[in-house]
């Protein structure tokens, strides 16, 4: 399948339209209507298992397995900076990581497959999902809402600006991060700046339990592992002459294991219960355990390798570093047979990097995704490659 004029300007319209039309996670109301809406005019049957989500499903002239795609609706609470001429019209919302594009690769796909049914030796399910920025995400509400029951492979990407534009990258195994998310409140007992004997500091406290929380990764865990803790924010006092009572940070973990998730998960704890009592101090903590790692089946990487190479040559296509964000796709991945890729859209005249207010996308990939997929979908069914 190539691209033709047509389909190519009708893929672009979508993505600039959804690109004014930005809503944050779990509110993705008014794009949920639109998407809805254009895959009935495709002849697409349509339903939703949480309300906040679309599914299309296409049922191919010929009997088969069903496999799923995926994209994702939700933009981010980001001022648009980026002066163009379909710049968001919802102020203080911009889909500034691409999830526009996203929903314009999978529309331009359903476009082609609706109009090339006799093509298709199965079902293909289409899944618009909510709320991909979040922790918990929408993934895990349609896995439990079970999305899943009787798809033999799911599909998903991310056009990605750290790949040169045209590039397209995989691996197969450990692809993304799992991620939690941590917040702890130090308890200790305020008092006048002047007199600092008769308080229990707990912005001194935190400084040092935040000191050694940077130590897990490099001296608690094995080289060997990959692992990212950072905080993100810290939060203590109202003026420069008062100790406070508390003081508060919140944090991320990264790691591609659920065995080293629940050991840092521990060691913070450790950490805390420590420090605390060396300072005689008291703690909170609250700490969620986020989406898990992102695996990718080696033998549907193996074939969307392939894939791709047959569309934009071997030289374009290339094995990935682990990458330490998340994507709830991971919800998926653990439940059955996944294949997750990025396509490049890096490029000297567009060199800033998701969730910055001034990101732009390459609309030139949007054809190659609809290309590779529309393709491959249909081949995968087929049993080629």
């Amino acid at each position: 399948m190539k691209m033709n004029d047509e389909l190519t300007k009708w893929v672009i319209e979508q993505r600039r339209y959804l690109h004014q039309h930005p809503e944050v996670s779990y509110k993705e109301t008014e794009t949920r209507i639109y998407i809805k809406e254009q895959l009935e005019k495709l002849n697409i049957e349509t339903y939703s298992l949480t309300g906040k989500d679309v599914i299309g499903r296409i049922k191919g002239t010929h009997a088969g397995k069903t496999i799923g795609i995926r994209a994702d609706l939700d933009a981010l609470p980001i001022f648009e900076e980026t002066g163009l001429p379909f710049v968001s019209k919802n102020e203080g919302v911009m889909h500034a990581c691409g999830h526009d594009g996203h929903m314009a690769i999978l529309l331009g796909t359903a476009n082609y497959l609706s109009n090339n049914r006799d093509a298709i030796h199965g079902t293909i399910v289409l899944i618009f999902q909510h709320a991909e920025e979040e922790i918990p995400g929408g993934a895990t509400e349609l896995v439990s809402a079970n999305l899943l029951e009787g798809v033999d492979a799911i599909f998903g990407y991310h056009l990605w600006q750290p790949l040169e534009s045209g590039v397209i990258g995989m691996r197969d195994g450990a692809t993304m991060a799992g991620a939690d998310r941590f917040t702890f409140k130090i308890l200790g007992k305020g008092g006048h700046g002047s007199m600092p004997d008769q308080t229990i500091d707990p912005t001194l406290v935190i400084s040092h339990v935040i000191t050694q929380l940077h130590s897990i990764v490099s001296r608690s865990l094995s080289p060997q592992e990959q692992a990212v803790l950072s905080i993100g924010k810290l939060n203590s006092g109202t003026n420069y002459n008062i100790i406070p009572d508390t003081a508060e940070a919140s944090g991320t973990v990264r790691f591609f294991s659920q065995a080293t998730s629940k050991f840092i998960r521990q060691r913070i704890e450790s950490i805390l219960k420590g420090v605390c009592e060396s300072f005689g101090a008291k703690y909170e903590l609250n700490y969620e355990h986020g989406d898990p790692p992102l695996i990718n089946d080696q033998e549907l990487t193996v074939f969307m390798n392939k894939e791709a190479i047959q569309l934009v040559g071997e030289e374009k296509v290339i094995q990935i570093e682990p990458i330490l964000g998340s994507e709830d796709f991971a919800y998926y991945s653990v439940e059955i047979p996944a294949c997750y890729l990025f396509i490049g859209i890096g490029n000297p005249d567009r060199p800033y990097g998701h969730h910055h207010p001034k990101f732009d996308i390459d609309e030139d990939m949007l054809s190659v995704g609809v290309e590779l997929f529309s393709n491959s979908l249909i081949n995968f069914l087929k049993g080629e490659s």
